[in-house]
């Protein structure tokens, strides 16, 4: 079995997690969770990564729990938390996590040094000590014990609010840590919402992060039905806040791509994602567009926006036909196709 680096480093201190409760937290990309099944005496996942929940649920000696916060009552006395790429979300993983279990618990944390793991001890020296045993891979691991109960915890403190006013319309963005455009508007979105077709009837956004695009698609053509689906239950918590604060109304969805998604739709929209953790990736955003086809209307319009080095318009006319740039600036292209 193939492991990340960061769980080959934890499977060098596998002691630590003999005969222990173990909750699983954070960038976990791969199956080592039922490696520990082996060690452990217990092993429960908590993921924010739908994708991931999909992976590993199957183990049915695994308890998975997904969503933007952990909320079932455990019996935990470990905790292994993979440290995630933005220092926000590492923050408000440890706070919503330790907050849930008595003074005591013990945490491992493990990430690449390129993520900012070694800000872990600085972090945490609210709650206990916390000790780096191991280095290898270019990744780090620490053990820590929380010996300071954590506050209790309230969701609601830790959206990060922002006003946008684009394309006639001004709102307010609510987002949470980890959440794509925290705190700030991204410059493709923007690009993308002064240049929207006239919509009308079904619309997905796709990779909806906070829930700009959809809320200006929502307030500017009230009358759409519309969708809004995200792989991070970070994302849709943040999207679902977004269309409260503004009185609008929307179906949200948490989904792996299309895995979740009834079609067909008039317009598929996206400023879709190219990252997974630490490393550029493609593979939604290829089966996406691939699979466009199967999810619009004849007639159907796919439109994304993305960075322009990025080589999306092959894969559309291999997937829709001909691909038209509409706008673009000396960074991002906006590109249309119908079905």
């Amino acid at each position: 079995m193939s492991y990340s680096a960061a769980s080959q480093v934890v499977a060098r201190q596998s002691a630590f997690f003999e005969n222990r409760k173990v909750l699983i937290a954070g960038e976990l990309n791969d199956t080592f969770a039922s490696e520990l099944l082996s060690t452990a005496q217990s092993v429960t996942v908590f993921t924010t990564n739908y994708g991931y929940l999909a992976d590993i649920e199957h183990h049915q000696a695994i308890d998975c729990h997904f969503g933007a916060e952990l909320n079932a009552e455990l019996d935990i006395d470990m905790i292994l938390l993979y440290w995630p790429k933005a220092k926000a979300e590492a923050d408000y993983l440890l706070s919503m996590l330790l907050s849930k279990f008595a003074a005591g618990v013990e945490i491992c944390i493990v990430g690449e040094n390129r993520s900012g793991v070694r800000s872990a001890e600085k972090m945490f020296a609210q709650y206990g000590p916390l000790t780096k045993y191991d280095s290898a891979r270019r990744c780090s691991f620490y053990w820590g014990r929380c010996d300071t109960p954590a506050a209790s915890f309230n969701i609601n403190t830790w959206f990060r609010s922002y006003p946008i006013n684009i394309a006639g319309v001004s709102l307010t963005v609510r987002s949470l840590p980890g959440v794509f455009s925290h705190g700030e508007f991204d410059k493709g979105s923007e690009l993308l919402l002064n240049n929207l077709p006239a919509l009308n009837g079904r619309v997905l956004d796709f990779g909806c992060g906070a829930g700009v695009i959809g809320a200006v698609m929502k307030a500017k053509y009230p009358q759409i039905e519309l969708d809004l689906c995200d792989i991070s239950a970070l994302a849709i918590e943040s999207a679902k806040e977004t269309f409260k604060v503004n009185q609008l109304t929307a179906n949200f969805i948490a989904t792996d791509v299309y895995k979740n998604i009834n079609g067909p739709y008039q317009y598929l929209i996206s400023n879709p994602p190219f990252h997974a953790g630490l490393k550029t990736f493609y593979t939604a955003t290829e089966t996406f567009i691939n699979q466009a086809p199967s999810y619009l209307h004849n007639g159907g319009e796919l439109v994304i926006v993305a960075n322009s080095f990025l080589q999306y318009p092959p894969l559309i006319e291999a997937s829709l036909g001909q691909c038209d740039i509409s706008a673009h600036t000396n960074k991002f292209n906006i590109y249309n196709a119908k079905k």
